[in-house]
């Protein structure tokens, strides 16, 4: 009786210690590590993707009315009185919106609060996110852009990381997109948080992922049900990864299309002005179909991943490239690179990927910050040359420029 009290008492203290080390082993897994001591970007000799000569400012003004949340980087006047660079969270929204877990965390270029450079006007560029994913995120992009010369402005997409919402979000982004223009000329008019900033009639919309399908539809890309449809069914026939956003979308096709805002949707409410440039980082195009991006008539960057099994390659990046009437188009493909080679920089990150991970701070093909590079590069040097119509950024666009090593390059009009 003794012995078999001695057992499980041992049972037991060994119970609460292995208790207690898995309570410790969640906790240091959850935590971050440390960041790297430099932590500064390479440019990998590429001329746009060195910073460019503005200092950097963010803030977060106050939304107005239906206005969504928003994020703006912004060319600063002078960065020495505010000291402080912001720390931005690389986050997804798991449960509900406003809920979110940091993945990954880094300290970029912008200072909170940094005065305006407000010899500009500058162009307004909307950065559209990831499908469940913080704008500040994108935070690496957005400074990038702003150090060039650009008021960057990234609204929070109210959503979770649900696939039975991908058609309420289908529908909601553009309108967010709109919202966020208007906000931005209210912000722009005299008094404004952005008086003497922003120029709100010189636009470009970035978006990654189904922030790429946001700028595309931005753009003029109208859905086409039946191709999509007819897509559908030849994706099952093939297994294709492309049957995930399938699933998601064709119960509720008819009404997406019904109440799409674009050209050629059946919407009442008014569409904003054209925009004057198009980026689609492995954006989602598959509902478009050949003809819906033929709608398309702004000049268009792509850029994907090869190795992309969230939004496939060809499904993105291939088939807006091919189906756009913009006479002046890119496309960057990274060859075998995957789908969140975008998303942001991990200079600290849970521990829990560097014991298993997840892709959401890995890359199977790519060092990522080279990727952030390469993208950094021809995202800029493409803005510069539609928007602020610089020539020199634009030669960066050619075919005759050396090609940059594991990087497929297509072009017109440049």
């Amino acid at each position: 009786m003794v012995a078999v009290r001695r057992v499980l008492g041992a049972a037991l203290v060994a119970g609460v210690v292995l208790v207690g080390l898995l309570a410790n082993a969640t906790a240091y897994l959850a935590g971050f590590t440390a960041p790297p001591p430099d932590a500064s970007r390479a440019d990998h000799g590429l001329s746009h993707a060195r910073p460019g000569p503005h200092p950097v400012g963010v803030r977060r003004p106050a939304p107005t009315g239906s206005a969504p949340s928003l994020t703006v980087w912004y060319p600063a006047a002078d960065v020495a009185p505010v000291g402080r660079r912001l720390t931005h969270s690389y986050a997804l929204t798991f449960l509900s919106a406003g809920s979110t877990t940091a993945l990954a965390t880094s300290t970029g270029r912008a200072h909170l609060g940094a005065a305006p450079d407000t010899a500009g006007p500058y162009p307004l560029v909307v950065l559209s996110s990831g499908f469940a994913i913080t704008a500040g995120s994108y935070a690496w992009l957005a400074e990038h852009l702003a150090s060039y010369g650009m008021v960057v402005v990234a609204p929070e997409h109210e959503e979770s990381l649900d696939p039975r919402t991908l058609w309420q979000a289908t529908l909601d982004r553009p309108d967010v997109v709109d919202r966020t223009r208007a906000e931005a000329a209210a912000m722009a008019r005299p008094g404004g948080d952005l008086a003497g900033l922003v120029d709100p009639d010189t636009t470009a919309v970035v978006g990654h992922s189904y922030g790429g399908y946001t700028a595309l539809a931005a753009g003029g890309a109208r859905i086409d049900t039946g191709a999509f449809e007819s897509t559908c069914a030849r994706a099952r026939a093939a297994d294709d990864p492309v049957v995930f956003l399938c699933d998601a979308l064709l119960p509720h096709l008819e009404a997406v299309a019904a109440g799409s805002r674009r050209p050629g949707g059946s919407g009442e409410a008014s569409v904003a002005a054209a925009v004057d440039a198009v980026v689609s980082l492995a954006g989602d195009a598959a509902m478009f179909g050949t003809a819906g991006l033929a709608e398309l008539d702004a000049p268009l960057l792509v850029v994907g991943g090869t190795a992309d099994h969230d939004s496939p390659f060809d499904w993105s990046s291939r088939l807006a490239y091919d189906s756009v009437s913009s006479p002046r188009k890119a496309e960057v493909a990274l060859e075998g690179a995957g789908h969140f080679v975008f998303t942001g920089a991990c200079q600290s990150m849970r521990r829990l990927f560097t014991v298993v991970p997840a892709g959401f701070c890995s890359d199977p093909g790519w060092d990522r910050e080279r990727a952030r590079a390469v993208t950094r590069h021809y995202v800029a040097a493409f803005l510069l040359a539609e928007l602020a119509g610089e020539s020199t950024s634009a030669a960066a666009l050619s075919t005759a420029v050396a090609p940059v090593e594991e990087v497929g390059y297509r072009a017109a009009g440049y």
